[in-house]
């Protein structure tokens, strides 16, 4: 008896034993299962590029709305001049320097690697689709730009990187804009916005002649965002804090760009449009006044904004206000409202004459 009952101790506490160890087992294995997830989840946040991760990159992602919405919409094409003071941000720093570095540097690095898509520049209507997507070796031939295979280059997803000094950097000098005029009625309110950006290389022939301009490749501004983000840069020489980003200089609308082309059924430019300089600059104010008072014809004006306009007009043209004019008249009213003109003496000129200049009936006798 005394042994039976040792061996079925002996037997519980195996059994108790291997219950413990397989407990054991399994939480060891959930909690590896729980830190290869973790490094999953980890790997899902990997890094697109200098501070970018997938993470911020949807962030920036926005869906594409509506035309349902819109009521009013117009696509406008922009050249900057980097020579012109307020777009000058974007070329400078020349070189790289205390963390800063020009759009273009930014760009292509982005689109040699892979990270961003970009699309060929066709000479009319532009197409953002695989249909036009960049074939990067080929751009980068030529523009004859100097490159390598990046490290994980495949056939299917080539990579390049090119050396800080190859960059054209000195050489684009104007970059074309894409601008999305758009009245939404669900705000009720008018929005300017980037859709695209094209670098622009200038290049004089080897007889010094004038230079020549050749668009790169269109980059769309929405995958481009993030990056743009997330590089500082200062626009005003008073100010050196860096309270921008590329980001906001674009969405804020900080340029100052001319108008070139506008979207037509024609497809022709402004040039092609007018070819007189002076025809073309009035196109050019036309065409950018009335974007800018697009909404404010929308409403019905205040009756206060009413007067302020007849009062800007009126001393616009010299007039005096119509108060004033009533208050120094010569006619003198009387206490019932009525006015009286002044009394004639008898002895003034002939009494059929009314001073009124109506006619009154004489007061001569009839026989």
């Amino acid at each position: 008896m005394k042994v039976t009952n040792i061996l079925r101790s002996l037997t519980l506490a195996a059994l108790m034993s291997a219950g413990a160890l397989t407990a054991f087992a399994q939480s060891s294995q959930s909690q590896s299962s729980g830190i290869r997830r973790g490094g999953r989840e980890k790997a899902a946040e990997t890094q697109q590029g200098p501070g970018v991760t997938q993470r911020m990159q949807s962030f920036y992602e926005s869906a594409d709305g509506s035309d349902a919405d819109l009521q009013w919409m117009r696509v406008i094409y922009r050249s900057l001049d980097l020579e012109n003071p307020a777009n000058q941000a974007l070329y400078f720093p020349e070189e790289p320097a205390e963390g800063e570095e020009s759009l273009i540097r930014i760009i292509l690095r982005l689109v040699a690697d892979g990270r961003i898509p970009a699309y060929e520049y066709l000479d009319g209507r532009e197409d953002f689709t695989d249909k036009s997507r960049l074939n990067v070796a080929e751009m980068l031939d030529r523009f004859h730009i100097p490159y390598t295979q990046a490290k994980g280059s495949t056939e299917k997803n080539p990579r390049y990187t090119i050396e800080p000094d190859d960059f054209p950097a000195y050489e684009v000098l104007s970059y074309y804009i894409v601008e999305r005029w758009e009245f939404d009625t669900r705000s009720n309110r008018m929005d300017v916005k980037v859709e695209a950006v094209c670098p622009v290389i200038h290049r004089s022939g080897d007889f010094g002649m004038e230079s020549v301009k050749y668009p790169m490749f269109w980059v769309k501004l929405e995958p481009l965002r993030p990056y743009l983000a997330q590089q500082d840069i200062f626009v005003d020489d008073d100010n050196n804090l860096t309270r921008f980003t590329y980001d906001d200089f674009f969405a804020m609308n900080m340029y100052d760009g001319e108008i070139y082309k506008t979207r037509n059924l024609a497809n022709k430019s402004l040039m092609q449009l007018y070819p007189d300089p002076d025809d073309r600059k009035r196109a050019q104010d036309s065409i950018q006044a009335r974007l800018d008072s697009y909404d404010k014809h929308l409403w019905v004006p205040t009756r206060e904004e009413l007067q302020a306009a007849a009062a800007k007009r009126d001393s616009i043209e010299g007039n005096e206000p119509a108060e004033k004019v009533k208050r120094e008249s010569p006619r003198r009213s009387t206490r019932s409202g009525k006015s009286r003109a002044p009394k004639v003496k008898e002895n003034d000129g002939p009494k059929n004459i009314s001073v009124s200049g109506s006619a009154v009936r004489s007061v001569r006798r009839h026989r």
